[in-house]
């Protein structure tokens, strides 16, 4: 068994089959959409490939209902229209693989060992759930490439790279913004660390720390970054009008989804939907989301990749909607913390299982609901907030675990 998965685990023998397993099922997924009648491929799909055909025909993307995505990836999805029905699943496969090979060379360059950086990002290009996920037809791979080609960029200093990669993350999709703060602190001038400002009184503090962010590399990263973001946004703010801001930004912003999904926060949403409150209910879910992004950035900054996968979690965790496409989001961030985790085997499995048994509890009561019609919204209310409570119990422990790396030269990324 350990031979098998050495074997598994070498560089180009792991990038070959997790690509291989990935096309299979690709190629699976239309023999069954063909042949039987529960469909394999994501409905967000043929959603993303309708809004592209509108886009041949010289109309908006935003003429197919539910399409609420930047008009970027219905651009990019042209090809399905021309080309072939699987151009986009064979795109979102690909980059499902380039995450891996990004968590790898970030991995190196952190101080591991190319075999064991092989054997931890086997855990994301082995994994069934971003393997489904992208041979369905879901877009989350595309996001996992651009957040990790960050982050590598910002762990190799290519300072230009990880802003462009950034503000091109931040316009595909908004949860990005969360990596704002822990970044600018990452970039910032020392200068509030030093003995100087420990003697001063509180206010030269204060004007030293704000100060701080006056650096030659924030301001870079900051520029490129807004303007890769703005460019984009005036772009497609020309060609779709309002309609583009509302359906890329606002509708999430706003959006109070009243269908069951693992938030807790759906049943008040569902309950108190025809309330002249319910908008201001739905913006005040940010608070607690706003309240402990602003303390993990603050704490853990000065490690990107711990705080990144944090911020993330937290931006899940306690979102007012929260489906599992979501839990991707920090999946694809999660091998980067794993190497600095003084948890035993054991106590990982026991984690995985309690993060699944939380998922099952949650399962059980939505299949109910959905396909047998009875009246469970409580139990599946009740069952979100164990499964939240699993969730911040995970989270906590992962940070008790968390033994950051001191490595004083850099490994090269090969």
């Amino acid at each position: 068994m350990e031979r098998l998965i050495e074997k598994l685990t070498e560089k180009y023998v792991l990038f070959t089959v997790s690509f291989a397993v990935r096309l299979t099922l690709v190629a699976y997924g239309d023999y069954q959409d063909r042949t039987m009648a529960v469909k394999y491929t994501d409905i967000d799909y043929h959603v993303f490939t309708d809004a592209a055909k509108f886009i041949t025909e010289g109309a908006s993307p935003y003429n197919r209902s539910t399409y609420r995505y930047t008009p970027l990836l219905a651009w990019l999805l042209i090809p399905n229209v021309h080309l072939s029905f699987m151009f986009g699943k064979i795109l979102f496969i690909t980059c499902d693989v380039l995450s891996g090979l990004l968590i790898y060379r970030i991995l190196r360059l952190r101080g591991l060992s190319s075999q064991k950086s092989r054997l931890v990002s086997s855990l994301w290009l082995l994994n069934p759930l971003p393997m489904g996920v992208s041979s369905r037809g879901n877009a989350e791979s595309i996001l996992a490439v651009l957040v990790l080609g960050t982050l590598l960029c910002m762990e190799a200093r290519r300072l230009t790279l990880a802003a462009l990669l950034y503000g091109l993350s931040v316009h595909m999709k908004i949860y990005p913004v969360t990596y704002a703060l822990p970044i600018a602190l990452t970039l910032r001038t020392s200068q509030t660390r030093s003995q100087e400002v420990r003697d001063s009184w509180k206010f030269k503090k204060l004007f030293l720390f704000i100060s701080s962010f006056v650096s030659r590399d924030l301001l870079l990263f900051a520029s490129v970054a807004g303007g890769v973001f703005l460019a984009l946004t005036l772009l497609f703010y020309h060609m779709y009008g309002w309609q583009f801001l509302h359906e890329t930004y606002f509708y999430h912003l706003t959006r109070r989804d009243t269908r069951h999904n693992f938030s807790p926060y759906f049943y008040m949403l569902y309950l108190t939907a025809e309330s002249r409150w319910s908008q201001w209910l739905g913006l005040a879910a940010f608070l607690p989301q706003m309240i402990l992004l602003l303390v993990t950035s603050w704490t853990y900054h000065k490690d990107l990749a711990l705080s990144c996968f944090l911020n993330t979690a937290v931006f899940v965790t306690f979102n007012k909607v929260c489906t599992s496409q979501y839990f991707l989001w920090y999946l694809c961030l999660l091998p980067l913390v794993i190497p600095h985790l003084s948890l035993s085997v054991k106590q990982g499995l026991g984690l995985l299982l309690l993060w699944f048994t939380g998922q099952g509890i949650w399962l059980g009561p939505a299949y109910f609901l959905e396909f047998e019609g009875s009246n469970t919204f409580s139990l599946i209310w009740l069952a979100g907030l164990v499964f939240q409570v699993i969730n911040c119990f995970i989270l906590t422990q992962i940070i008790a675990h968390y033994r950051p790396a001191h490595t004083p030269q850099r490994l090269k990324a090969d």
